[in-house]
């Protein structure tokens, strides 16, 4: 009875888990015209999807309420802007089920589809996958879907059970360079990864803020030196509840750890804040890098 692709069923899939409890049972009695009883909320996604013709129309039902597709896209890694009405962020979510880049319904962080078609792999921290002689663009959009739902989701404002967060996702000596102009502009430095951990976290947890990468190729760019540092630099929108903050620049190091089953560990971070007073007229909606190549060679072979 569903009309729906493998993808936009995916994507329905992992809203419907946005849902609370009693919207969801509702919406199952729409879509059924309460001819089928539930006793599951699984059993209830399960017959929504089922009577489901269209993504479309899932998308335009009352109960999949604007801030549940705006959710849904930041986990996604698409910026949009945070006052977007509901049928600009249909739009948008068509659109990106439509391109086939949506994440599909795999618990995040996980392997794409064209990831999980590769038979040797080896692992980024401990979910996402790559290919042995991987392709840094693949390992660095990856690895940002993985990092920013890791910490988004101890933000209190979401709703959402908090991730497995903390040191262990570092090197030892992991150095966070935090540089923030709102105002005033000023700089801090941070040493090991309990410290780092911590105060990334308190972005999050304490001042209640959402970053939202931008994946498209104008925010996110690789490099792979020939010491075994990749790096991902990407930019994004910071936002705080429905106000839209400014945006960041992010730049991870990224090493293997030979001793941790060879995982993927972030060895430096250098996160640039602007507020949007000293955007000085840049988009916010869709921020662009603004680090020149020979600024990224030169920080990836330090």
């Amino acid at each position: 009875m569903s009309g729906l692709s493998k993808t936009e069923r995916a994507g329905c899939s992992n809203i419907l888990q946005l849902m609370s409890k009693d919207h969801l049972l509702s919406l199952n009695d729409t879509v059924t015209n309460k001819m089928i009883v539930v006793e599951t909320l699984s059993e209830a996604s399960e017959t929504i999807l089922c009577f489901t013709k269209t993504a479309e129309e899932f998308l335009k039902r009352k109960k999949v309420h604007r801030d549940l597709i705006f959710k849904y896209l930041v986990e996604e890694g698409v910026a949009m802007p945070p006052n977007s009405e509901k049928h600009q962020l249909v739009k948008r979510t068509l659109e990106l089920w439509s391109s086939g880049k949506a994440v599909g319904d795999e618990s995040l962080p996980g392997p794409s589809d064209e990831t999980r078609q590769r038979p040797t792999t080896e692992t980024v921290n401990t979910e996402v996958k790559v290919e042995v002689g991987f392709d840094p663009l693949l390992l660095g959009q990856q690895f940002c879907k993985w990092f920013f739902q890791l910490l988004n989701s101890h933000n209190p404002l979401l709703g959402q059970p908090p991730q497995d967060w903390g040191p262990q996702h570092f090197w030892p000596d992991v150095k966070l360079r935090l540089l923030v102009k709102a105002g005033s502009e000023h700089m801090e430095d941070f040493l090991g990864a309990e410290l780092v951990s911590l105060r990334l976290l308190a972005l999050i947890k304490e001042e209640h803020l959402l970053l939202s990468p931008n994946l498209q190729p104008h925010g996110l760019r690789t490099l792979a030196s020939p010491h075994d540092v990749v790096l991902v630099a990407v930019a994004g929108t910071i936002h705080r509840d429905k106000a839209c903050l400014g945006i960041f620049e992010k730049i991870f190091g990224l090493i293997r750890s030979p001793l941790d089953n060879n995982r993927w560990k972030i060895k430096f971070i250098n996160l640039k804040i602007r507020g949007k007073d000293a955007l000085g007229g840049t988009d916010a909606a869709a921020p662009s890098l603004s680090y020149s190549s020979t600024e990224l060679q030169f920080l990836c072979s330090r």
